[in-house]
């Protein structure tokens, strides 16, 4: 799948999705949707609508709520994308938190999340690989954990705060890598690509 964020879809709106689509590819709407349940749940409702829209995301922080008003936008779909809860932003880590108001160590807080997240019905969470065994065991073999914050070793980790490496984060039980910049970054992207490609087939392998 490609992954369509907030500043592609600021720039060019649906028809980014529309384009890729039409190409024959999967899109991830990663546009992590935090509102009161009525506005969420229409805008679930729209970008479901959207051509070749396989995953989404929303802020699970939004509340049981709002997270029930989004799978109720697309349950009467015949075919609708996985929606995914984004526990906590792999940006942040434990002192980050702290400043906002939430105490506690950020694996206790995305360990709850993606608890009210399988409650509230959705298909999955966003989180970091340092929380998916945690999420493995409480939210059992068929919910869905997306990771971003990958870096190759050696790659820098640039804004993030809990990163892994494709490797670890397979092993840890990703279903899904989320891979920006260590790919769009590098100055061989096609080779950076295979490689981390490459990468990921070992660690399924093991």
């Amino acid at each position: 799948m490609v992954k369509i964020g907030s500043q592609l879809f600021t720039a060019e709106g649906p028809r980014a999705v529309q384009r890729l689509a039409g190409l024959g590819l999967g899109v991830f709407l990663d546009l992590k949707f935090h509102d009161i349940p009525n506005t969420v749940g229409g805008s679930v409702a729209a970008a479901a609508a959207l051509p070749g829209v396989q995953m989404m995301t929303l802020h699970a922080t939004g509340g049981l709520a709002m997270m029930q008003a989004a799978r109720e936008a697309v349950a009467g779909r015949k075919t609708r994308p996985a929606l995914l809860g984004v526990t906590i932003l792999t940006s942040l880590d434990s002192a980050a938190l702290r400043r906002v108001g939430l105490a506690g160590p950020a694996s206790a807080r995305v360990l709850a999340l993606a608890r009210l997240a399988k409650a509230a019905g959705l298909d999955g969470v966003v989180a970091s690989a340092h929380e998916a065994q945690a999420i493995r065991r409480a939210c059992g073999p068929r919910f869905l954990i997306v990771v971003p914050g990958i870096r190759p070793v050696a790659a820098s980790a640039g804004d993030q705060a809990r990163v892994a490496t494709p490797a670890e984060a397979i092993r840890a039980g990703a279903n899904y890598l989320v891979v920006g910049r260590p790919i769009t970054g590098a100055d061989d992207p096609v080779a950076a690509a295979g490689k981390i490609a490459a990468e990921i087939a070992g660690a399924r392998r093991k």
